[in-house]
């Protein structure tokens, strides 16, 4: 039976002050032109891409906030925090706007959205250190960019990479498509500056690493906004060397045996920075000109020339018994697989123009349960989703892989048959929350890099168990008063 948790709830503004009130402190604290309260602004402010159905269809039923604010530096989001503990006003951060889980959404009456992104400095690049040191706002892609010109790159390169700016990547605790090879965001961070609720700053050094107590960096790093606001990131960099390059792509009659492949190249102490099994569903929408209906593996030897060329050489041993796909298919498919505003804005106009749209949900389990797993959420939605029939592709697809275990990455598109405001209860609440229970259920995680936001909360506690007194303890000391993004990480009535 599927729990199928209500739409976040909102809760009244604990601030002693009304809307105006704390529009005319912000004011006083950035001036007139850091203070945002344009009504269509704000409606817009009020949701992430979670909503991005009811958002195309105007609607926005949530709390709208009092203001949006956009700092210009580090004192000036201390400034803020402050005012806003002080006052007690519900403050949601955010940079690039890329975010999926609702993690934007702001549930309290009156909250400040404060939007780093103008913060947007490349503050360092040390070649011989291999770190380079960006304020929160800027863009993953501009840095990429600088960085490619001295032949260095960051390693990471999440599908939103065109759009997402370094704050909200860390926030989120992301991943990118090369991370097999690179590791997720939080492999590659070395140090941070960020704010904590009342003002204070706090500074993490660029250390390569150290043994003084717990690792703090994990306290911020994938925080969502509920604990602090980081405002300046310090990431490891390598040297960027595509000319080595080599692409692979098979053809497998079997999703669990796609899957076991990619353990077999894992745990044989390979490391292919793109290493992919997608289910015949979910082929056929990338790869319909040769996938034929079957399982499709993609894969990238990348680094220098030695290294390459021996994980090709595995991915070759490894595969031999598959169908070969032409690598200029997949080295051409690559090319194009970034979302810039480009893709969402067409997005929009296909959603308007046929009532159809796509979500996904990832999860990660270890190796022995990703094929259950698999099966079991599509016998799950296929025989108990009141919708099923209105699905038009169920499938998944493995992305990121463990010494351990990998991801799986559930999609799913449907055509819309109620009204817009309606589509969130009807189809995407519930397809998610059977994706969550099922990952649970077999041990494994209810997400894998998108973030908690505020609709996988329901299921928090029993992600952590017996840890989440952990986990809340952070909330109660570093955020006291309850003002960091309420309703993200930690359900809306926990402390």
């Amino acid at each position: 039976m599927t729990t199928i948790p209500a739409p976040t709830p909102s809760t009244a503004s604990a601030s002693d002050l009304d809307r105006a009130e704390i529009v005319a402190g912000l004011v006083d604290l950035l001036g007139r032109s850091k203070v945002g309260v344009d009504e269509q602004e704000l409606r817009e402010a009020s949701v992430d891409r979670f909503r991005k159905y009811t958002a195309v269809h105007g609607i926005f039923d949530g709390p709208i906030p009092a203001a949006v604010v956009r700092p210009s530096s580090t004192e000036e989001v201390a400034a803020v925090l402050a005012f806003a503990d002080r006052h007690r006003v519900n403050v949601v951060p955010r940079t690039g706007r890329t975010s999926t889980e609702g993690g934007l959404e702001t549930v309290v009456q009156d909250t400040i959205v404060l939007d780093a992104s103008t913060m947007d400095a490349i503050l360092a690049v040390d070649p011989v250190n291999m770190m380079v040191t960006a304020q929160c706002g800027v863009p993953l892609q501009r840095l990429e960019d600088a960085l490619r010109e001295q032949g260095l790159t960051t390693g990471h390169s999440p599908q939103s990479k065109p759009l997402a700016q370094m704050g909200g990547l860390v926030a989120t605790r992301s991943i990118g498509q090369f991370s097999t090879l690179y590791g997720g965001i939080e492999d590659m961070v070395v140090g941070l500056e960020v704010v904590f609720p009342g003002g204070a700053i706090s500074r993490i050094k660029n250390v390569p690493r150290r043994a003084a107590g717990p690792d703090i960096r994990h306290v911020v790093i994938g925080n969502e906004g509920a604990l602090c606001v980081i405002t300046e990131v310090t990431v490891k960099v390598f040297k960027h060397q595509p000319e080595h390059n080599r692409y692979f792509g098979y053809l497998l009659d079997d999703f669990g045996a796609a899957v076991e492949g990619l353990r077999t190249l894992i745990t044989d102490g390979y490391r292919p920075s793109v290493c992919r099994a997608y289910s015949p569903e979910d082929a056929g929408q990338h790869f319909a000109h040769f996938s034929r209906g079957k399982n499709v593996v993609v894969l990238v030897a990348e680094g220098p020339e030695g290294i390459a060329r021996a994980t090709g050489e595995a991915i070759e041993r490894t595969f031999a018994s598959a169908e070969a796909v032409d690598p200029r298919l997949v080295e051409d498919w690559f090319a194009d697989l970034n979302w810039g505003q480009d893709k969402i804005d067409a997005e929009k106009r296909a959603m308007l123009d046929t009532r159809h749209l796509g979500y996904t949900t990832e999860v990660s389990v270890d190796w022995s349960s990703a094929a259950p797993l698999y099966r079991a959420v599509l016998h799950r939605i296929r025989t108990t989703f009141p919708r099923v029939d209105d699905l038009t592709l169920l499938g998944a697809h493995s992305s990121h892989s463990y010494q351990t275990g990998t991801n799986l990455y559930f999609v799913y598109d449907y055509r819309i048959s109620c009204p817009p405001d309606l589509e969130i209860t009807e189809y995407h609440i519930p397809l998610n929350a059977i994706i969550v229970e099922e990952a649970l259920r077999l041990g494994g995680s209810m997400v894998h890099h998108h973030g908690i936001g505020k609709y996988r909360t329901p299921w928090t506690r029993e992600e952590h168990g017996t840890a989440y007194p952990m986990l809340e303890v952070l909330k109660r000391g570093f955020d006291p008063n309850g003002i960091m993004n309420a309703g993200t990480v930690f359900p809306l009535e926990s402390p």
